[in-house]
């Protein structure tokens, strides 16, 4: 069994191992894959696993041995899952695993905006604290969560783990969700997108990327919220678009944006909200704690195994 991993430096830069997957078959493993190689480097395998190098229908017509695409994310849009049904190939993918870190993020992000408290270390390091003629300072207004609205799109696992946390720090907690009302966990309020764009005081992206999605946050729905309302996106980087969002903190029609996504990834140099200042972009790294990695391996190197056993599971274009 000839298997191919396409981009696994993202998964595993060397602190994790790829033992298990070897038992296997003959591994090869290339840190980065460009579009132009991906043929090339993947000729001959049976399995292949990537997380974000694309393999579409081009690609799979000239790898005529290939049988199983493992993709190293929850999301699979990087692998057309109709062409590959169309020729027996079977593609799972890696639900959940980053549950727990991601939701992690959201809150990191949030307490980076309401508390500031690497802002301070650093000004502290630098001896501002120990010549401040008081016991404190501060250059920012703090904020307490209990008590504001936290809005959710959408109420899958990790939004539902975001619920809970925001419902922890007494927040009331509202989401854009399919569930009906009396399905919903205590504490959480079903809400339409108008009321929670106008209502909410932290707004916390979590649906699925479709056309339907695209852009949600705009010029339009950003102008409905409020000028103290913070934005936070750890979904995918085409929810919001980039240069409204840009815009409406340079006019303060919101206060800050906080994201671990962008459009565009790696952004361009040019991109606006990299050079905002109300804005606080960390590179997609929610998912990428040791513990949610560990985790990811170890479930798609079982997916490779139980394909390989005939009982394949996490599939997605079944």
């Amino acid at each position: 069994m000839k298997i191919v991993i396409l981009d696994g430096y993202s998964a595993n830069p060397g602190d994790l191992s790829w033992q298990e997957l070897k038992t296997m078959g003959s591994v090869t493993v290339y840190d980065r894959t460009k579009p132009g190689e991906t043929v090339e480097r993947a000729a001959g395998a049976d399995i292949v696993l990537t997380n974000k190098v694309i393999v579409g229908r081009e690609e799979m017509a000239r790898l005529p041995h290939l049988k199983y695409i493992g993709v190293l994310a929850t999301g699979y849009n990087v692998v057309d899952v109709v062409a590959a049904r169309e020729r027996g190939i079977v593609v799972t993918n890696v639900p959940a695993y980053s549950t727990e870190s991601v939701a992690q993020m959201v809150f990191a992000h949030l307490l980076t905006v309401t508390n500031r408290v690497e802002h301070y270390a650093i000004e502290n390091r630098r001896g501002r604290w120990s010549a401040n003629p008081d016991f404190c300072y501060w250059d920012f207004p703090h904020t307490e969560l209990a008590g504001k609205t936290f809005g959710i799109v959408g109420l899958g696992n990790i939004g539902s783990r975001v619920a809970a946390i925001a419902l922890a720090f007494g927040m009331k907690v509202k989401a854009l969700t399919s569930k009906a009302s009396a399905d919903l966990p205590p504490g959480i309020v079903k809400a339409d997108l108008d009321e929670l764009f106008e209502t909410s005081d932290v707004l916390s992206l979590h649906c699925p990327l479709t056309d339907a999605t695209r852009h949600i946050v705009n010029a339009e729905t950003l102008s409905r919220m409020k000028p103290t309302a913070i934005v936070i996106n750890t979904g995918r980087g085409p929810l919001v678009d980039d240069r409204a969002v840009a815009e409406a903190l340079e006019r303060g029609t919101i206060a800050a944006y906080a994201a671990d996504v962008i459009t565009e990834e790696p952004p361009r140099a040019d991109n606006p909200l990299l050079s905002q200042p109300k804005a606080f972009i960390t590179p997609h790294i929610a998912w990428a704690s040791t513990e949610a990695r560990v985790r990811l391996l170890q479930v798609a190197i079982g997916n490779v195994r139980a394909f390989i056993e005939g009982t394949p599971r996490n599939v997605v274009n079944a």
